[in-house]
C-alpha cells in the first residue's frame, strides 16, 4: 500500500530557511532523498534574496557533473519566496541517494524555504 508524508527539507533545521553559503559547486545541501528504490520525493523550493542586487542561483538537481542537472535562474533584488522548484521529483535508488544542492553568485544573501511530499509505492 502506498504511503504519503509531508516533511521538511533535510538541510533545514526545524523547517527554517536554508542560507545558501556556497558560491560554487558542490553547493549547500538543501535535501537528501531516500536510498529506497520505491520512494519518491516531490520537492517544492522557494528562494528569497535579501541583497540590493539581483543574484544568480544555481540548483544542482541530484548531481553536479552534468549541465542537465543544473537549474539556473536570477533572483531579483529584495524579493522573496520566488518559486524555483515546482514539485519536481527525485527517486530513491538502491545505491546512492540523490542530493539537491544550491550555490549563488554571492554567499549568504539567498535563502531557500521549502518542503517535500514523500511517496512510497
Amino acid at each position: 500500500m502506498a504511503t504519503f508524508s509531508k516533511i521538511t527539507l533535510s538541510g533545514s533545521t526545524d523547517g527554517r530557511a536554508i542560507k545558501v553559503a556556497a558560491t560554487a559547486t558542490p553547493g549547500t545541501t538543501l535535501h537528501t532523498g531516500s536510498s529506497t528504490a520505491t520512494t519518491y520525493d516531490e520537492i517544492w523550493l522557494y528562494a528569497q534574496n535579501t541583497d540590493t542586487t539581483a543574484r544568480k542561483l544555481t540548483i544542482e538537481w541530484g548531481g553536479t557533473t552534468s549541465p542537465d542537472d543544473l537549474i539556473e535562474l536570477t533572483i531579483a533584488a529584495e524579493s522573496g519566496l520566488v518559486l524555483v522548484a515546482p514539485g519536481l521529483l527525485i527517486k530513491g535508488n538502491a545505491s546512492t541517494a540523490l542530493v539537491v544542492k544550491a550555490f549563488a553568485a554571492t554567499a549568504d544573501v539567498i535563502t531557500i524555504h521549502g518542503y517535500v511530499n514523500r511517496f512510497t509505492v
